[in-house]
């Protein structure tokens, strides 16, 4: 009798597929920043208003490490810092138009490596992922409820 796939391994492997796919797109061109830089610039850009002290927070890094991560970034002008208008004392992190299009390049370049897998699968198949990665996000983030009755599935 075969045995049944183990769901959260198969997610375990998709993800690790996922991440080499994602990472060669980018690693394959010369990029001006690290891997850890492009982290830093991704999460200022979809959270404006963020300081160094939520920034560390985010990279769970004491404040002197984000401050520094802040200072390279700015140096290659990628990044500015600028004083909150509601709270002077507070300063803002700010990605430049510089990053913006180095991030944007970035996505293009991940976009078009996970286009080259998705074409080497069936149309019907790509369908059935986007419904399953779409219900997989919302379970993740809690913003659909469980349907009443209807028992956790466990692998």
């Amino acid at each position: 009798m075969e045995r049944a796939p183990n769901l959260p391994a198969a997610i375990d492997a998709a993800a690790e597929a996922l991440v080499g796919v994602l990472d060669s797109a980018v690693s394959r061109h010369q990029l001006s920043v690290s891997p850890t830089q492009l982290r830093v610039l991704s999460l200022l850009s979809v959270r404006p208003g963020t300081n160094v002290n939520r920034l560390a927070e985010l990279l769970d890094v004491v404040p002197s490490s984000a401050s520094r991560l802040c200072d390279r970034l700015e140096a290659i002008g990628l990044l500015r810092r600028m004083a909150d208008p509601r709270d002077r004392r507070e300063v803002l992190l700010v990605p430049t138009a510089a990053a913006d299009a180095l991030l944007r390049e970035v996505r293009e370049r991940r976009h078009a490596a996970l286009q080259a897998v998705l074409d080497r699968m069936p149309g019907r198949v790509q369908q059935e992922l986007l419904q399953a990665l779409v219900c997989f996000g919302q379970a993740a983030t809690g913003s659909v409820a469980a349907q009443p009755g209807t028992p956790a599935r466990t692998a």
